[in-house]
């Protein structure tokens, strides 16, 4: 027997098709089901169980865009960065006695006849963008998967069963190119990749117009992508969520090639651009993205079976940032911390588990060397890093802040339009004498609400909301920062200039695979130590009585994060009194 009249790889459409069919011949009825799923997402997500199934699968972006072909499976890894709301489409039609499907396609097609029977379902829009910060490290080759692919393409081209194409040409030929007179779907004509039933069934602005006014992504040669999403709650995707979404690819081919490369948009035509070089995917199957999904030496998350492996992998992290830091042992120590801190909870307007860090006695020349070689540093091992210039001139003309654009109806961008996770590094050292003006002081204003509550005001035009974030923030200053006021100062007390160390990429991984793997750790302290933490936080209290609640629970925070630190998932002694002797040597520093 021969295999299915498709391939999920190269003809997804296919597959939607023949799985519809052997829904119809089950009993399924698209009059009753709404647009409901017909078992499409199962098959696809059975056939990318695993990694190495997804892996086959090219990541759209600038690069892969001038290879890749319409109507194929592709996956894009982006943050949601506007939701553009729902649209409608001819999701299910008769043709004669036999319903066929338009569902995952832009193009409607449609029989003559005014007798035909149609159904009108609903999906969701979704402008995403890539992951703004993210690192190169994370982003694989695709020299070889563009090869296979390719090939895959070609050899699927030949052997595609006569009986697909057969379907696939009667499909496309039956659009309303002639159409019922008078019917809204009268000019949808097969090649219109932008065309959905949205257009006619509701008066409303075609949504691939809209796009062409969205501002440029991250930067000019990030491909920005429309994703469209069926079947999923709304509760299940989020502003600002980091997702992987695999489904089909649609755009205009010839608008594409318009240009030789994307590398070529200017930013006044990503500003204008048009719909033709806005990519659509078609959403089978989505994922929200953690750290570990953009290793590549995953699998040796799962080597992490013992304190002993994490204390190694910790000693050799700690000699390099030690290194790194002129040989300042205690910043490196509170650098780790600091890096290993995620907000686990909130209580009222505290963001539980945030550990914002500034070191001090940084200037111009220190930060031309040290803040250079530990900016660089954790470029290679987070995925997600941003860097701000905390000077009067930046905060008084940046666009920190997004905010609603009524005239295009769309979010605008800020740079604190960040996703979870994301490191981000104020540099105080340039800051000169000079005025806010109202731009500089609202910019402050957020900054300062993003380091204290790890919330970002967003500013819909009649009113104001707060979305919450999971940023790591590290200000470098000469003094103590006043704009900035972080949960640890650390005077920054380098011995030495050492030389670049060669880090191997083996070493890298291990490094990455070590960070995600103690952030995710759980953390609880046991009975027998909670008395003995009670007990030295009162001593502490009785020492110092400007010490606050927040003091204490930082107290905490810091004894979490060395536990993790060691692959401990319970707080030990010999942890707590570590954190103690930090603390002590941090408050001597401030002396």
């Amino acid at each position: 027997m021969g295999g299915p009249a498709y391939d999920c790889l190269t003809n997804p459409l296919g597959a939607v098709r023949f799985s519809f069919g052997n829904a119809l011949s089950s009993g399924y009825d698209p009059a009753s089901s709404v647009g409901k799923d017909w078992g499409v997402v199962d098959l696809f997500r059975h056939y990318f169980s695993d990694e190495s199934a997804i892996s086959q699968v090219p990541i759209l972006d600038s690069s892969s865009i001038k290879w890749v072909q319409p109507k194929t499976l592709v996956r894009f890894r982006g943050m949601i960065q506007d939701m553009l709301g729902n649209e409608f489409y001819a999701g299910a039609y008769k043709d004669d006695s036999t319903w066929r499907t338009n569902k995952f396609s832009d193009i409607s097609h449609f029989p003559e006849g005014a007798s035909s029977e149609m159904q009108v379902w609903e999906r969701r829009l979704l402008y995403c963008v890539p992951v703004p910060g993210q690192n190169q490290w994370t982003e694989s080759s695709s020299n070889e998967l563009k090869n296979r692919f390719l090939d895959l393409n070609g050899q699927n081209r030949e052997k595609r069963p006569r009986v697909d194409e057969e379907m696939t040409d009667s499909m496309e030929s039956n659009t309303l190119e002639a159409g019922i007179d008078g019917s809204p779907f009268k000019k949808m004509k097969a090649g219109e990749a932008t065309s959905s039933a949205s257009e006619s069934l509701v008066p409303r602005t075609d949504v691939a117009s809209q796009c062409s006014a969205f501002p440029p992504a991250t930067s000019t040669d990030s491909l920005p992508c429309l994703v469209k999403v069926y079947d999923s709650p709304e509760s299940e995707l989020k502003l600002n969520d980091v997702v992987e979404f695999l489904g089909v690819l649609t755009f205009d081919q010839n608008a594409m090639m318009d240009v030789d490369s994307l590398d070529e948009f200017s930013e006044a035509e990503s500003v204008q651009m048009p719909s033709g070089k806005v990519p659509r995917l078609h959403c089978l199957i989505h994922r929200k993205l953690e750290t570990q999904h953009f290793l590549h030496g995953s699998s040796l998350l799962t080597e992490f079976k013992s304190p002993q492996i994490f204390k190694e992998i910790r000693e050799s992290l700690m000699k390099y940032l030690t290194g790194i830091l002129g040989n300042d042992h205690i910043a490196a120590q509170f650098v780790l911390l600091h890096l290993l801190s995620k907000v686990h909870g909130r209580v009222d307007n505290v963001a539980v588990g945030k550990l914002s860090l500034n070191l001090t006695h940084l200037n111009r020349e220190s930060m031309s060397i040290f803040g250079t070689q530990l900016r660089d540093a954790l470029k290679s091992l987070l995925p997600f890093t941003q860097s701000i210039p905390l000077t009067v001139e930046y905060l008084n003309t940046a666009s920190l802040g997004p905010k609603k654009d009524y005239k295009i109806n769309r979010l605008v961008p800020g740079a604190l339009q960040i996703a979870d996770g994301t490191h981000l590094i104020l540099d105080e050292t340039e800051l000169q004498p000079g005025t806010l003006n109202s731009v500089g002081v609202e910019n402050a204003k957020l900054l300062k609400n993003l380091l204290e509550c790890q919330k970002v005001e967003y500013d819909f035009h009649y009113y104001k909301m707060e979305m919450t974030t999971d940023v790591q923030m590290l200000i470098f200053s000469e003094g103590k920062s006043n704009i900035m006021p972080a949960d640890l100062v650390l005077p920054f007390q380098p011995s030495q200039v050492n030389s670049s160390e060669v880090i191997t990429p083996e070493t890298a991984e291990a490094w990455r695979c070590y960070l995600a793997t103690c952030k995710s750790l759980s953390h609880s302290i046991g009975q027998e130590l909670q008395q003995v933490v009670e007990n030295d936080l009162v001593a502490v209290r009785q020492t110092d009585r400007s010490l606050g609640s927040q003091d204490l629970s930082r107290l905490l925070t810091l004894a979490r994060m060395m536990s993790v630190s060691y692959g401990e998932t319970t707080l030990t002694l010999e942890h707590w009194q570590m954190v103690l002797e930090l603390e002590r040597l941090r408050k001597e520093r401030l002396k």
